[in-house]
Parts: structure tokens; sequence; C-alpha cells
């Protein structure tokens, strides 16, 4: 069965790429817009001008039986378009529908829509974890160019009986992950005091291992057609326990200091880092049992093994940096 993955130089797609390789009965075709090296050899290429409407994806579609889609304009922090929510429509919304409507002209089976939980919306409160039947409610443009696309692709299935799987991830984590968990990675391997031993929230959290388990789950599984699934390890974690757990891995015990939370939202708030605040101290708690009833899925990798497999991808990589000249 041959497979087009959207956003393979990407970290979802990626590792989508590399276990659909590992598997006999997949054949990974690596949609992109220059040559990506680090991919295995076998692994086929072909160039597209991007993620735009106007893209003409006959090529990467031919011979192909289902997509994986994970390319899309992503969530930046101090996003300084003119009018961010227009160029995210531009990418996700436009973009992707485009790519789906040429894909189900070719008869491709099933489309498989790498979402957010951005769709649900940014914090839950304790003990109401997002489900997938839950009315969208997506804050800033990334979220709802989410929303918007998905709205679209099951519009599309109906038309076409293209079959359509979204999935909606919380914050992916893993080997090479960066932005802001390879930043906390690197304050705890300095041994840096942080001022989050009060935080006493509830976030969820995905290894990258488990989102691509569950996503080549739904390539063929019968039950996943025309559905919604919320993903993560199954585990909450606190901000301070997370950190804790990410030092312990590191073999470098977090220095978390008591601090009151108001104050920390205050202090962000003057420095117009709200945003980062808000995703330290608030929760965001996600329920996979739809995922589980449904698909006869479980996360195979805990979240202890996943954080120790990642802290010591992080110990290595600075040990390579520190040796090269």
């Amino acid at each position: 069965m041959k497979i087009l993955v959207t956003g393979a130089s990407g970290f979802v797609g990626g590792g989508v790429i590399k276990r659909l390789n590992e598997q006999s009965n997949f054949h990974p075709v690596a949609a992109i817009r220059r040559e990506i090296t680090g991919l295995p050899e076998s692994v086929a290429q072909v160039r597209v001008q991007g993620l735009a409407v106007d893209t003409d994806w006959s090529l990467a579609l031919k011979g192909i039986d289902h997509v994986v889609h994970a390319a899309a304009r992503v969530h930046v922090m101090d996003d300084m378009a003119a009018d961010p929510l227009s160029e995210f429509r531009q990418v996700n919304v436009l973009g992707t529908l485009s790519l789906a409507r040429q894909a189900a002209a070719v008869g491709i089976k099933r489309f498989v829509f790498i979402s957010s939980i951005k769709v649900n919306g940014e914090v839950t409160s304790a003990n109401k974890p997002f489900t997938p039947k839950d009315q969208p409610a997506p804050v800033d443009p990334y979220g709802v160019s989410k929303m918007e696309a998905e709205q679209g692709l099951y519009e599309l299935a109906d038309e076409t009986g293209m079959e359509i799987v979204i999935i909606r991830p919380v914050l992916v984590y893993g080997p090479g992950v960066k932005a802001n968990f390879l930043r906390m990675m690197s304050w705890l391997d300095k041994g840096i005091p942080l001022p989050l031993a009060s935080i006493d929230n509830k976030r969820s959290l995905v290894a990258l291992d488990n989102l691509v388990d569950l996503i080549i789950t739904c390539i063929e599984h019968p039950a996943a057609a025309n559905q919604t699934f919320l993903v993560s390890d199954g585990a909450d974690l606190s901000t301070s326990g997370l950190l804790s757990r990410i030092g312990s891995g590191l073999g470098k015990p977090a220095r978390l200091i008591p601090f009151p939370v108001w104050l920390l939202h205050a202090t962000a708030n003057l420095l117009g880092k709200s945003d980062i605040s808000q995703r330290l101290c608030s929760s965001l708690q996600v329920d996979i049992s739809t995922t589980r009833s449904l698909l006869g899925w479980s996360p195979p990798i805990s979240v202890d093994e996943a954080l120790h497999k990642t802290a010591q991808h992080f110990l290595k990589q600075q040990e390579n940096d520190d040796l090269s000249p």
C-alpha cells in the first residue's frame, strides 16, 4: 500500500515516514518542497511547490492509496503577519482542501488529517477534559484554520465518499523536539532555578512514538473512517511534575522554587508573555476513551519512558555539539 505523507520534513511527518518505512505492508512517499536528507533511501520523494490552493498534486498522488496530511502553516508565538488568520487560511484551509479534492478525484480511499487540540480550545477546567464531541472553541487564528479545514474535509467526504480521519494531538514531544520543550530541557540541563514549584495544573502530552502509532493505526482501521480522535499519552502531568520527570531523565534534578501563581501571571502579562504563563499554569486535558474504545488502541510507550528517551537524545545531541569544531 502506497501512502503519501505531506510535511515529511517536519517533526510529525518525518516520524510517520520513518515508521511506515519499517513496516513491509506500507510504502511511504514523501511530498516535499526540497530534497530531505536523513530519510531512508527507500522512501520516494516527490517535489511539490508547497501547500497552496493552486498546487498541482497529480504527480505526488499517482499510484497512492491513502494520504497522511501533516503539512501546515504552524502556530508560532508573536506572529508578525499583518493578517494572521488570512495567512493560516491560505495554507491550512484552502491548501488542505485543494489537496483533498485532488485526492478524491483520483480515487484516494482515505485522507488522514493531522489537526490540533486547539480546535477544542486552550484551557480545560478541573476534571473536565476535552472530548471529540465538544463544540469547537478555537481561540487563535491557527486553531480557527484547523477547525475550518476539518469542516471542509467532512463536507468533501459527504460529496465524494472519500473517508476522512481527523486526529487532534496535544503538545507533541520526543527525541529532536524543538521550541518551548527544548527550551525547558536546556534550562534544566543548566541547573537554572525555576519559580514553578507551586503550579498544580494538569496537562495532557503525547509522545511522538504514540502519535505516530495512532496515525498508522488510522490508515487502515475500518472503525476510523469519518471519525475525530483526540490523542495523548494517557497520563496527565502538572508543569512541576513534568519538569521533575524531565530532570530525572537528564540526571539533573529540577531546581523548582515555590512562587505564587498569580504573581507569575502578573509578571508574564507585564512582559507581554501571557501566552507562556497560560501554557505553564493552566490545565489542558483530553479524554482519549473514544480513541481507545473505537480502535482498540492504547499508547504503546509510557510517559516516563518517552520523557527519558527524549532527555537522553537531548544529552547526546549536546555532547555531539560540544565535540564539533
